[in-house]
């Protein structure tokens, strides 16, 4: 099902947004040249967008900004939205290996980390760019509905409302993520704008940047009720839950509350799990990693040829069916380690190329295929981008149910997932306590492995990364998850440009 814009306002979006780059601040807020100019000053005062086609043009070109190249803010070969950062977290927590580096994407500033230690490296600058510009655009469909506070009373407009706070609360979490080691409440860590304003602000607590996300997120599952999306690109109720579960998850001490919301998506009925058919794919297609209309994905991008992506893609860097960098000589592969873990009659050890002698050792091979013979697929790619599965909400809630000390429910969850992988999985009913908690962590990484949520279950669990010996640098070498290698750095331009940052820093 492809999604059918209002085109004339999502291209006048577009255009702004790369017109605007040398009035762009790098807190992410925009002077006057911003989207809702299209919007009267009296409008925008009293929420009186009536036209429900406005607001939600304004929300699809959010999501446009999601898989749109330059992002970040340059024309670097990583630089191509959420799936990029979703790159950076799976190799930065060990779980994705770079085994062979031709072309250097990812070595140095990730794989080496170079860029978590030195806030003037570029990588920073990036993930710091790309998601303020998605508050940016959601403070302006908030602000063009009629506020942080207001009710539209229009369905459709509440719908684009609900999505906007959705996606206002997904960056904020990402930021948290990748700018905080752990949660800390009184720590002050990221600027907080919650308005379409031109101003530079000082950096918010902690504690007050969860505040908005949950706020956002619950009054999103509100908004969002009876929305019935057009395309899985959009949020709906399902995965404003399952962001908010990730948020409670982060901050810890809610495992009931992620269980909650975690149950209530999959007792949905909205989605099935990916059988074991659909895990390996022996020709394009015929797989359940491709295609935005796999039964098991809640949330992901229908990539057209009209989104004009190549080799600069997720799948320009990791798929070798693809024409790629992975085809190439940039060789992304799973963690020796994890790939040893998986035990032989589970289906998805078949996901990897288990060719020792081959150069492609360990290439997913077999989960990810856009094409039948390497590095053929057709450019524009139309292969699509996958931000979330129902598989994530079995995981999260047997990590939650464990956390809180009901193994049973936990046991449950974990089975429900694990016993479609392999032929028995009974060994499970014999699991708890931390034993649980440990198979849990350990199916998350491998059901997940390349699709960006190794990063967040590595913090969530407190682990230690160790990786294996098929990585180029510090094999065998321990890094917990609150290392300064494993968050980025608030970006030079950040500091230079807005002096309460500049002198909180001091």
């Amino acid at each position: 099902m492809k999604k059918h814009f209002n085109l004339v306002m999502l291209l006048s979006l577009i255009i702004t947004y790369s017109c605007s780059e040398d009035i762009l601040r790098n807190d992410g807020v925009s002077n006057a040249s911003n989207p809702t100019d299209v919007f009267t000053n009296a409008q925008l005062e009293q929420g009186a967008i009536t036209n429900p086609d406005i607001p939600a043009a304004f929300v699809n070109g959010i999501y446009a900004q999601m898989v749109q190249t330059g992002t970040g803010g340059t024309t670097n070969h990583d630089d191509f939205g959420q799936k990029g950062y979703d790159i950076f977290g799976d190799m930065l927590s060990g779980d994705m290996a770079l085994s062979v580096s031709n072309y250097g994407w990812y070595r140095a500033d990730i794989t080496e980390f170079q860029a978590p230690l030195d806030f003037t490296r570029g990588r920073n600058r990036m993930v710091w760019r790309y998601y303020y510009r998605i508050i940016r655009s959601c403070n302006n469909v908030i602000k063009s509905l009629g506020g942080n506070d207001f009710v539209p009373s229009l369905d459709e407009n509440k719908f684009a409302m609900g999505q906007a706070k959705a996606m206002r609360a997904h960056s904020y979490f990402y930021l948290t993520q990748y700018f905080q080691k752990e949660y800390v409440a009184n720590e002050m860590i990221l600027p907080l704008y919650t308005e379409a304003i031109s101003t530079n602000l000082p950096k918010s607590s902690a504690e007050d940047i969860y505040n908005l996300m949950e706020k956002d997120l619950e009054d999103a599952i509100s908004l969002l009720n009876g929305f019935n999306r057009e395309a899985k690109n959009q949020v709906n109720q399902d995965v404003a839950k399952m962001i908010l579960g990730y948020v409670l998850g982060a901050k810890g001490g809610r495992d009931a509350e992620v269980a909650s919301l975690t149950r209530d998506v999959i007792n949905s009925g909205n989605y099935t799990m990916l059988s074991q058919t659909q895990l390996v794919s022996t020709a394009a297609g015929v797989n359940g990693f491709i295609d935005v209309n796999s039964p098991s994905w809640m949330w992901g991008f229908d990539i057209t040829g009209t989104n004009g992506l190549g080799l600069v893609s997720w799948w320009g860097q990791v798929d070798a069916w693809s024409y790629s960098y992975a085809w190439a000589g940039d060789y992304k592969v799973i963690d020796k380690s994890l790939y040893d873990m998986i035990p032989a009659n589970d289906g998805r050890k078949g996901q990897f190329l288990n060719n020792p002698a081959s150069g492609r050792y360990l290439q997913p091979l077999f989960k990810f295929r856009a094409s039948n013979a390497i590095g053929s697929a057709p450019r524009p790619i139309t292969t699509d981008y996958v931000y979330m599965r129902v598989e994530e909400a079995y995981l999260l809630n047997a990590e939650a149910n464990a956390n809180a000390g009901n193994d049973g429910l936990a046991r449950t969850s974990l089975k429900a997932l694990v016993s479609r992988r392999v032929p028995d999985a009974s060994y499970i009913d014999g699991l708890s306590g931390q034993a649980l908690k440990d198979e849990i962590y350990k199916q998350t990484r491998i059901e997940l492995w390349g699709e960006g949520k190794s990063y967040l279950a590595m913090k969530r669990n407190k682990a230690t990364t160790v990786r294996g010996t098929n990585h180029l640098s510090f094999v065998g070498v321990p890094i917990p998850y609150n290392d300064e290698r494993m968050q980025f750095e608030i970006p030079l331009d950040e500091i230079q440009n807005n002096p309460f940052v500049s002198e909180q820093n001091q």
